[in-house]
């Protein structure tokens, strides 16, 4: 793994490209934003047989991200989840803080948090060292793709590709097309995500696309029933994965996706689709204290201990 110094690999330090080819996966990937989220993409495209490179905004970041994704591939060598040696894989993996490392990449994927302008900033960034064939994703959760497409230049180059979390152990990649994405970029698409052993399913660009509406619809819905006493949070959670064969109730959901991130998700949903998405006071409330799940060891369970 290389240094944060944002300088990609002569092609003397590169790897052959014949794996990646062959996979289904670009040869290089650009990731930009190394948390949780954006670890887990680069761990999925490591994985899968690419370079990959992830860009952060500083140093410290840059040294952190490299943890996550190398512990990630750790666990998945440990599991038998690859055939290939954990020093092979590691080699694959770079860190940057110049978005000039992602030059020669044949996708990038915009990681950051929820946030319009923090994603625009992200995405122009990326854009301007590209080659223009290739390939800008986002992996935002609600933002309008469309509105993203606006500040960019070659719009028929950018999709969503809405990855969930845990990415390592989530079977499916929502893909979502916006109003000039091209067609065969979406075909593209598709077989990179298959590539990754996951599901794609394509999806029009609209609020909250297809899963965060319906998710956020029901884990709003049980937290109002909490708020109001209805039931516990445990009992909530059992009758939707007892009764509806939910493999997780909706408010731990919540905790693994963070509370901070529904509410966001929720916001920008009650903004363009009324009042059935407004975001319950106790979200609220447990987000201004500090309770986001299990990032924090506390939503609407104990986590500390987990």
């Amino acid at each position: 793994m290389s240094t944060a110094d944002g300088g990609p690999r002569s092609s003397s330090e590169r790897r052959t490209t014949d794996r990646a080819e062959s996979s289904g996966v670009p040869e290089r990937v650009g990731v930009i934003g190394g948390g949780r989220m954006g670890a887990g993409i680069a761990h999925a495209f490591v994985l899968a047989g690419a370079d990959v490179v992830v860009v952060e905004r500083d140093a410290d970041a840059a040294g952190a991200a490299s943890a996550r994704v190398l512990e990630s591939v750790r666990r998945s060598v440990a599991r038998g989840g690859t055939d290939r040696g954990f020093d092979a894989l590691a080699a694959a993996i770079e860190t940057a803080t110049d978005a000039a490392a992602l030059a020669d990449c044949g996708l990038v994927v915009e990681a950051v948090p929820e946030d319009l302008e923090l994603k625009l900033e992200a995405l122009g960034r990326a854009e301007r060292v590209l080659a223009p064939e290739a390939a800008l994703a986002t992996n935002t959760s609600s933002i309008s793709i469309d509105g993203l497409a606006s500040g960019l230049d070659r719009p028929e180059r950018f999709l969503g590709l809405h990855f969930f979390n845990p990415v390592p152990a989530s079977q499916l990649v929502e893909v979502v097309t916006g109003t000039a994405t091209d067609p065969a970029l979406v075909d593209d698409a598709e077989v990179w995500i298959a590539s990754l052993g996951k599901t794609p399913i394509v999806v029009r660009d609209s609020p909250g696309f297809a899963s965060s509406r319906l998710g956020v619809a029901l884990g709003l819905e049980a937290i109002r029933m909490l708020e109001e006493g209805v039931a516990s949070a445990a009992d909530i959670d059992a009758a939707m994965e007892l009764g509806y064969r939910h493999p997780v109730g909706p408010l731990r959901t919540t905790d693994l996706v963070g509370l901070d991130v529904r509410l966001g998700i929720a916001e920008e949903l009650h903004r363009r689709l009324g009042e059935r998405f407004a975001p319950p006071e106790l979200l609220r409330r447990l987000v201004a204290d500090g309770h986001l799940g299990r990032k924090t060891g506390r939503g609407f369970y104990e986590w500390s201990e987990q």
